[in-house]
């Protein structure tokens, strides 16, 4: 793991924390008011946000229009689903951390228009199953439906990263789905097989984790 994806776990579970306490809090009593948990990344220095979300939207334009054709051109009774990464595809998560994180408002864009025409949105992330809820949360906090989100356990935490998503992607087949497109930021999200198309977005030569 990463220095930059250990910080923002730190900051994922220290602001689900706060989170949880607030909502634990009898009713009517007083919380004190708190500024955003925020955790800088080192990864993210030399990367400009604007720069990102350019390049972001450039990756997002040209599947969009697969993904309009590949949706209209479904066979009758045919699930389709899409297979998205979480940390800086789907969320923006190495840019300064806030929880909820904001959404990859390209990749949003294109997944709202896929949940819109019926495809379902399932998330395999590199994320330890402890934080599942907050992560679950968060996405759709921001507006993704959740059909299905895929977070490693304690023994997946010792596999290898590609295989282990490849293998969640194998599971969500063996649900019917056809994975009309898989998305993430990462050689390791994308790799493996299992998706009709794949579409990689940023990471600047490892930058972005």
């Amino acid at each position: 793991m990463t220095r930059s994806s250990l910080q923002r776990l730190i900051g994922v579970a220290v602001a689900a924390t706060a989170a949880t306490a607030a909502l634990m809090s009898p009713a009517g009593a007083a919380t004190p008011t708190a500024a955003p948990t925020t955790v800088a990344s080192a990864a993210a220095a030399d990367v400009d946000h604007a720069t990102w979300q350019q390049d972001c939207r450039a990756v997002m334009a040209e599947a969009l229009p697969y993904l309009k054709d590949r949706i209209a051109d479904a066979a009758p009774g045919e699930k389709q689903a899409i297979v998205f990464d979480i940390d800086n595809t789907t969320l923006e998560t190495d840019f300064g951390f806030s929880y909820p994180s904001p959404a990859n408002a390209p990749v949003l864009d294109v997944a709202k228009y896929a949940q819109d025409h019926g495809v379902a949105l399932f998330f395999v992330t590199a994320r330890p199953d402890i934080i599942k809820s907050v992560t679950d949360y968060n996405l759709k906090h921001v507006g993704y439906k959740v059909s299905g989100l895929y977070v490693r356990s304690f023994v997946d935490l010792f596999k290898d990263v590609a295989a282990y998503k490849t293998a969640q992607r194998k599971a969500v087949e063996a649900k019917g789905y056809t994975i009309i497109a898989n998305i993430g930021n990462s050689a390791t999200d994308l790799s493996g097989g299992h998706a009709e198309k794949t579409y990689k977005l940023p990471d600047y030569d490892g930058q972005l984790s």
